[in-house]
């Protein structure tokens, strides 16, 4: 029994009529007449009871209507699926999350865009440090990645989203609290929070860097497991931080952010990706975040 055969006998069986049923598959009466009879002979049964004018479904003619009709729409279920995955209208997608990359209102944007452009797509978010999601990527574990930047990564691509300024975070009682921008050398004295350099190397080396450029070595006081909750150390008094612009979402109680005077300390996000990627639903997440970002 074929596919083919299946529609035919379904044609037939609704129009009960050899040539109406030709007509409405654009085939010529004889062939249809044909593999009717095929298809009866490898049954073993009768299907219609021929009239002059009409036809009419025989009593196993009515069974293998109602099957037939559920075989055509699981088949035709099961192309429109295959073709919706094939377009990256479907599936599976797995995305990394470096925990502040979160804060900027433009990541949360894209995934808004995407999750309206793309609904049938099933996401799995996975968070952890810029380092690490790298390594998940490379490695296989999620599809791609928002991370921060400076980060360097030899074997990925990299789709940056959007550059952001770093600001100076001061708890309450800081003696410069009430300028809207200070000097980086301004807080030479002053004790830092810093993030593991392991979570994001670059970035924190780009700090330091910045630092040595303003004419003083910052005294690290504590490191803070993630630059998401810097200013919540601050706001308890461990020390001053730099941390990235979005980040200021966090409405902690007892801190000020500041804009830094002179040569602006910057970062960005960027979704990372292996190179050559095949899959439809990780390219359509790079259209949209390339839309965003433009």
């Amino acid at each position: 029994m074929e596919f083919r055969q299946l529609r035919y006998f379904l044609a037939v069986a609704e129009h009960l009529h050899f040539t109406e049923a030709a007509a409405h598959l654009g085939i010529a009466q004889p062939p249809l007449s044909q593999q009717i009879l095929k298809l009866e002979r490898e049954i073993g049964t009768k299907l219609f009871i021929r009239h002059p004018r009409r036809v009419e479904l025989t009593e196993a003619g009515r069974v293998l209507q109602e099957s037939a009709r559920r075989i055509v729409e699981d088949a035709q279920l099961a192309l429109t699926e295959v073709q919706n995955a094939g377009r990256g209208e479907s599936g599976h997608l797995s995305l990394g999350f470096a925990g502040s990359t979160v804060f900027h209102p433009l990541v949360a944007s894209v995934m808004q865009n995407y999750r309206n452009a793309y609904p049938r797509v099933v996401i799995r978010c996975e968070e952890s440090n810029s380092s690490a999601l790298l390594d998940k990527v490379s490695e296989g574990h999620v599809d791609a990645a928002l991370v921060r930047l400076p980060l360097h990564c030899r074997d990925l691509v990299v789709q940056p989203l959007v550059d952001e300024d770093m600001l100076a975070v001061l708890p309450a009682n800081h003696r410069l609290n009430r300028r809207r921008r200070i000097d980086l050398a301004s807080l030479a004295d002053d004790s830092f929070i810093f993030f593991p350099r392991p979570i994001g190397p670059d970035l924190h080396d780009s700090i330091i860097a910045a630092c040595i450029s303003a004419g003083f070595s910052p005294s690290v006081s504590m490191e803070s497991p993630q630059i998401s909750s810097t200013a919540n150390l601050v706001a308890a008094g461990f020390g001053v931080a730099l941390i990235p612009a979005s980040i200021r979402q966090i409405h902690a109680e007892g801190v000020s952010y500041h804009e830094l005077l002179g040569k602006p300390l910057h970062t960005g996000i960027a979704l990372v990706h292996r190179q050559r990627e095949k899959s439809p639903t990780v390219l359509n997440f790079v259209k949209v975040l390339r839309k965003a970002a433009s």
